[in-house]
């Protein structure tokens, strides 16, 4: 029996997401093969505790029966299995994360789908669904980071533990080289415009290849890490505008934002630049996995400017310029 998750209840631009909380069971690394009497030779096991947002969920399963794939690009791969006549690749999460996963009881998949394919990963047990704020997920740290590969893109914690938010993104674009974020060299740009851009992402490979690609197009590019950072760094400059006297957009024009990050989620941010009398004139792109045709809405709602997947970067700049011209005809 499968559980649907595709029903997305939360408003939009509430700053709140909902995530899928899974585990698995592993034994430590710590901790060697050699039964103890005192567990009766069972070795030691612990569960570790990681989610992903909701949106990004098609459905959770019970295990499939899985077809071998030829020449896997890695180890995890288990193959592929068939729902619904779509034949979905299943990644073993523990593998990949390097963990000897236990199975004390059948394991469940979750399908995913995000940056407009589907894919599946197979976990020891999922939890429940929690309602949070993206002010209680923090960024990690440079060690738990680290650590992690990158793989880990927030950290929440509850009362009796702590729940890993995992970058599937990055996972699913190791495995599949071709679904990496790439500039297209080919693409010309006019570049006698020198726009302002303002971009907030927490990744920063994807900070570092927007910058790459608007620069290519001639836009000044300042970065920020985050919603808040952005939303900070939008009240500065609003505020020199109002000292000396001029409209917002001779200080930026356009504003590039993800919509997954900690502190302030990129629907949140959206929200609050369109509410305000001032920076309201600021375009809005959001650039994220999770623009799909089922959650387009979301953006709409919050009066998001254009929407754009990231699969599709080569565009970013064209789109953003065009945007741009759009509004100055407007004014």
């Amino acid at each position: 029996m499968s559980t649907e998750t595709s029903e997305i209840l939360l408003e939009a631009g509430t700053n709140e997401l909902e995530i899928v909380e899974f585990y698995i069971e592993e034994i430590p690394k710590n901790n060697d093969d050699s039964p103890s009497p005192r567990t009766e030779g069972a070795p030691k096991t612990r569960k570790s505790y990681f989610g992903v947002n909701v949106a990004k969920v098609l459905e959770i399963i019970r295990m499939p029966d899985v077809t071998e794939m030829p020449e896997v690009s890695h180890v995890s791969v288990l193959g592929a299995f068939n729902l619904r006549s779509r034949i979905i690749p299943l990644l073993d999460l523990a593998m990949w994360l390097k963990k000897r996963r236990v199975e004390n009881e059948p394991p469940k998949v979750i399908v995913t789908e995000f940056n407009q394919v589907t894919s599946a990963f197979m976990v020891s047990g999922v939890t429940r669904i929690h309602r949070i704020s993206w002010e209680d997920v923090e960024a990690p740290n440079k060690y738990v980071s680290a650590l992690s590969s990158d793989s880990i893109t927030g950290v929440v914690k509850f009362d009796d533990r702590i729940v890993f938010i995992l970058d599937l993104e990055r996972i699913v674009s190791e495995l599949n080289p071709e679904m990496r974020l790439k500039l297209d060299d080919n693409v010309e740009f006019n570049t006698a415009e020198r726009y302002r851009a303002l971009i907030a992402d927490d990744s920063p490979l994807i900070r570092e290849m927007i910058r790459d690609m608007l620069g290519q197009a001639g836009f000044r590019v300042e970065k920020t890490n985050n919603g808040r950072e952005c939303w900070d760094r939008l009240k500065e400059i609003k505020q020199s505008a109002v000292d000396e006297g001029r409209p917002i957009t001779d200080y930026v024009q356009v504003i590039v934002s993800d919509i997954e990050m900690p502190m302030m989620d990129g629907h949140h941010l959206t929200r609050r630049i369109k509410d305000d009398p001032v920076l309201r004139d600021i375009p809005v792109i959001l650039f994220s996995s999770l623009i799909t045709e089922k959650l387009r809405y979301r953006g709409e709602a919050v009066g998001a400017d254009d929407q754009i997947s990231k699969p599709e970067i080569t565009y970013l700049a064209q789109r953003a310029a065009a945007l741009i011209e759009t509004h100055k005809k407007k004014r």
